[in-house]
C-alpha cells in the first residue's frame, strides 16, 4: 500500500515517527531505486549493496531533508550519486580501463542469474555501459524511468537543455553501437 509523499514526509519529521515513516519509504521505493542502481553497476549482489548503502545514507541525512522535493527525487540523488561512486571505486581497486570493463558486461550479464534478459538487452547494456558517465546516468533515467526532463534536472543539478543534448547523445551512440554489430 503506498503513502502520500506528504504523509512519508510527515512521518519523517516527527522524531516519534521517524522510525516506522523510514520502513515506510523504504518499502515503497526500494525496487525502482534498485533498478535504478542495477543499470549502472549491473550485477545484482552490487545493487543490493549499493541500495543499501544508498538507505542507510539516507537514515543519517534525514535532518539534511527539508522537503523541498518529491522523497523519490532525493533517495533517487543519493542512488545515482552511491553508484557512481561504487563505479569509481570499482574502476580503482582494479585498475583497469574502461574499455576492459566494458567489453565483458554483455557476457557478464548473461551469466548473471538475476538476468532475465537476451542477447539484445545485454548488448544494450554493453551499449549503455560504453556511454560517459553523465550520458549514461541521463539515458537511464529518462529511457528506463521515463523521468521527466525537470525531475532529472533536480536530481543531477544540470540544466535541462543540457540533460537533453545528453540524452540524444547517448541515444545516437548507442544507435551506432549497434550498427557496428550489424
Amino acid at each position: 500500500m503506498a503513502v502520500s509523499d506528504q504523509q512519508l514526509k510527515l512521518l519523517l519529521a516527527d522524531t516519534k515517527s521517524q522510525r516506522k515513516g523510514f520502513e515506510m519509504m523504504v518499502r515503497q521505493f526500494s525496487e525502482q531505486l534498485y533498478w535504478q542502481i542495477r543499470r549502472i553497476v549491473l550485477t545484482h549482489e552490487d545493487a543490493n549493496d549499493v541500495l543499501q548503502n544508498t538507505f542507510l545514507k539516507a537514515w543519517n541525512g534525514l535532518g539534511c531533508f527539508h522537503g523541498d522535493s518529491k522523497l523519490i527525487t532525493w533517495l533517487s540523488r543519493i542512488a545515482i550519486n552511491e553508484s557512481l561512486d561504487f563505479m569509481r571505486r570499482q574502476k580503482n581497486r582494479h585498475a583497469v580501463s574502461t574499455d576492459d570493463v566494458e567489453q565483458g558486461i554483455a557476457s557478464q550479464l548473461l551469466a548473471d542469474d538475476y538476468f532475465d534478459g537476451d542477447a539484445t538487452e545485454a548488448l544494450l547494456q554493453e551499449a549503455v555501459a560504453s556511454l560517459p558517465e553523465v550520458q549514461r546516468t541521463v539515458f537511464n533515467l529518462r529511457y528506463y524511468d521515463e523521468m521527466k526532463y525537470s525531475e532529472i534536472s533536480r536530481i543531477t543539478g544540470t540544466s535541462e537543455g543540457a540533460l537533453k543534448t545528453s540524452y540524444h547523445i547517448a541515444v545516437k551512440k548507442i544507435s551506432d553501437f549497434f550498427h557496428q554489430r550489424d
